[in-house]
């Protein structure tokens, strides 16, 4: 599966690996937000420098997959929740490394990340070599050491003069230029290696990928017809009679449905969503092994398989659409939670993969693993744009001012990008909502690289009008506190 060792790496991969280790060592030490963008850049420029040296010429997908790895960093920037933007952060690794290695299998697609961590070591020992070669030679290093040493010299000489001429020159430098106090060189340093490390180990990687497309699962014995396809044709006919039921109460039959089971209008949303995402997730994964074992002797066999699982598909679309009706209900009783937000969305993404699978078993399935892959990232994309916390904020003061019901306990937990949402709110409720998420935001301020949107928002709406009651008048504020955490 290994390609060929890349060759000697040039003077420009060296340099964009140098800038990724200083910008990660000047940004990366005070939280997370655009620097991310800011160190992604040089590192991405690293891996082309090097993968054009190797003659590998960036494919439609490749770039694909390296847009989407850093518009993916965006999320950070814009939200100050650190749920959202974790899965943004993961997902742009894994972009990066379907971008690096180009792989177009379904394993190669699950396994790319893996070929990261392989070039972690072989990346260093590759750039050491590629700068024990150029220090060797005076005439390639030395020139460029001493521009640097030139330019470092010639800002910290006339940057000091400036700074000490203009007291607003001088705290524009503390803003634009990181702190580099003594205590924090250990820590400093630190992100300096990582970042070169990072942005070697992906420069060797687009220079000598894994070749992880090579790995091949042997299809399973095709059964016969009989054997393949009556368990599935009865479990289609299961499914046909449930969504006969759903369709009824979809069209309005609640109430004799409530009737008949003694269940509440929230209870019985509670009970059937969990276990129709649970079907849901079962669905795809008996399609995967009716894929396996589906008969392949002809036209007939390609066309049965295409009928029963089609049919199946698309009645496990129903499934979906209940599933996520029963969340609305059981929204429209409780209120919004970042559990039933993340659920719904994973519904959601699982009802694009079955409509992939049905354009696979038309028009082919070659395409359907990448994808599968950027349904994922754009899906993680849209969740982190759309800002959940925020979402959730509206959608419960909305709901306070049509009931007047409001989980104050709740709201308190939210981050920062709900401040405008809850801003809305009328006193005490207002006050009580947003003193915590103002207590953490008071204090030293993050740099303006690890500020991120929704953060400086807040920070303005809670100056223009601060909370005005304190902790003891909050607790004794009576609110309905209807939220149950349901497992």
């Amino acid at each position: 599966m290994r390609a060929e060792p890349p060759g000697p790496v040039r003077a420009a991969t060296l340099w964009a690996v140098l800038a990724t280790g200083v910008l990660s060592m000047l940004f990366l030490g005070d939280g997370l937000a655009i620097n991310l963008l800011i160190v992604a850049a040089p590192a991405t420029l690293a891996a082309y420098f090097a993968s054009e040296k190797a003659g590998r010429r960036p494919r439609p997908w490749s770039l694909v997959w390296a847009a989407g790895g850093l518009a993916l960093l965006v999320v950070p920037a814009l939200r100050d929740a650190g749920w959202p933007s974790f899965l943004a952060i993961v997902s742009s690794v894994a972009l990066g490394a379907l971008a690096l290695h180009g792989c177009r299998t379904w394993l190669g697609i699950l396994l790319s990340p893996l070929g990261l961590f392989d070039a972690l070591w072989k990346g260093s020992v590759w750039g050491w070599r590629g700068v024990r070669e150029r220090a060797g030679s005076a005439r390639g290093a030395g020139p460029a050491l001493r521009a640097a040493a030139v330019t470092v010299g010639l800002l910290l000489v006339f940057g000091a003069l400036f700074a000490g001429a203009d007291a607003a020159f001088a705290d524009l430098l503390g803003d634009l230029i990181p702190d580099a106090s003594p205590a924090g060189i250990p820590w400093r340093a630190l992100l300096l290696m990582v970042g070169a490390v990072g942005a070697l180990a992906a420069a060797h990687t687009a220079a000598s990928p894994l070749r992880l497309d090579r790995l091949v699962v042997n299809p399973g014995r095709a059964r016969g017809r009989m054997e393949w396809a009556l368990p599935l044709i009865v479990l289609c006919a299961l499914f046909a009679a449930f969504n006969a039921v759903q369709l009824a109460v979809l069209f309005g039959g609640y109430d004799a449905v409530l009737d008949k089971t003694g269940l509440s209008y929230s209870a019985y949303a509670r009970q059937g969503f969990w276990q129709l995402l649970l079907a849901t997730l079962l669905t795809l994964l008996v399609i995967v092994f009716a894929l396996r074992w589906a008969p392949r002797d002809g036209a007939k066999d390609r066309t049965l398989v295409r009928a029963v699982l089609g049919s199946l598909c698309v009645l496990t679309l129903v499934v979906v659409a209940s599933a996520v009706r029963r969340m609305d209900m059981y929204v429209e009783g409780y209120g919004l939670t970042r559990l039933r937000i993340s659920v719904v969305a994973v519904e959601l993404w699982l009802g694009v993969i079955i409509l992939l699978i049905i354009a696979a078993g038309i028009w082919g399935a070659r395409w359907l693993p990448r994808a599968v892959a950027a349904s994922a990232a754009a899906g993680v994309l849209a969740f982190g744009l759309l800002s959940p916390d925020a979402v959730i904020a509206e959608r419960n003061v909305q709901r306070y001012e049509d009931t007047g019901k409001f989980d104050l306990d709740y709201a308190r937990q939210l981050s920062a990008d709900a401040v405008p949402a809850l801003d809305k709110l009328p006193e005490p409720q207002r006050s009580c909502a947003i003193r915590d998420i103002a207590d953490g935001l008071d204090g030293d301020r993050e740099p303006w690289y690890a500020t991120s949107l929704g953060e400086s928002r807040a920070r303005r709406i809670i100056e223009a009008r601060p909370p005005t009651l304190d902790v003891g008048v909050c607790a004794r504020t009576s609110t309905d506190s209807p939220y149950t955490p349901y497992p």
